[in-house]
Formats: C-alpha cells, structure tokens, sequence
C-alpha cells in the first residue's frame, strides 16, 4: 500500500482524472440506453478506457518507473485529441437530437471536452522540458 500515491489521487489533477472518468462513463452509458450512433459510445469508452490507464499510471507510479516514455506530454496529447473528437461528436448528438438520451449524451460529452482542456492545460503547465526528468510533479 505504501507504492500507491494518495497525494495523486487528491491533488486536482487527480480530480480532473476521476471527473473524466465519471463523465465519459455517463456518457457512454447515456448513449448506449439511447441507442444512438456507434461512433458516439465507442468514443466515450476509449476515452473511459485511456483515462483509467492514465489514472493508474500515474497512482501506481509506473510513469516514474518508465524511462523509455515521457508520460506527461503523451498525456497532453491524449487530453487534447479526446478534446477535438469530444467536440465534434458530442456538436454532432446535440444538433441531430434523435433522443433524449443522445442530447444529454451529447451534454456530458461536451463537459468531457471542457475537462480534457483544462487536464491538458494545467498538465502542460506542470512541464518542465529543461529539467531533469526527477524534477517534473504531474500533481
């Protein structure tokens, strides 16, 4: 129990990890009960997926034990391109609002989206690229 880091999983991008995690999976729920589009629910899951190894990568400390990747800015980017599709399929089930559960599919995707950015930018602020790699706290 002692490897697991606690101060990760209460820090705020901690937070914002478990806040994705708990909007994706609303989402990905929301538009399988609706049976919307497949496009919709499997971005949702991926993202679901993505957010928890990420989550447990960084609350087990294996992105400290991983040298070979630098974990933090393949995070940014993951944040960022979860952001761009988040946008566009969740634009996508509000405007064709076939549903109520698609709509409101579309309004947790579009709250996924918001949490993606803030991630990758309160991530990208924590980077230091001319440090050594001991230095940089993904907190």
């Amino acid at each position: 129990m002692a490897d697991l880091r606690w101060d990760y999983a209460l820090s705020l991008r901690g937070a914002l990890k478990i806040a994705r995690l708990i909007t994706a999976f609303v989402a990905f729920l929301c538009f399988v009960i609706s049976r919307s589009q497949e496009a919709y629910f499997v971005l949702a899951i991926m993202d679901f997926i993505i957010t928890l190894l990420f989550f447990l990568l960084y609350f087990l400390k294996f992105d400290r034990k991983m040298k070979f990747v630098f974990c933090p800015l393949v995070d940014v980017f993951n944040s960022l391109i979860a952001a761009l599709f988040f946008f566009i399929v969740s634009l996508f089930a509000i405007i064709t609002k076939s549903n109520v559960g698609t709509l409101v599919g579309g309004v947790f995707g579009i709250l996924s989206f918001f949490l993606c950015v803030a991630d990758s930018v309160f991530l990208f602020k924590k980077i230091t690229f001319n440090q050594p790699r001991g230095r940089n706290v993904t907190n």
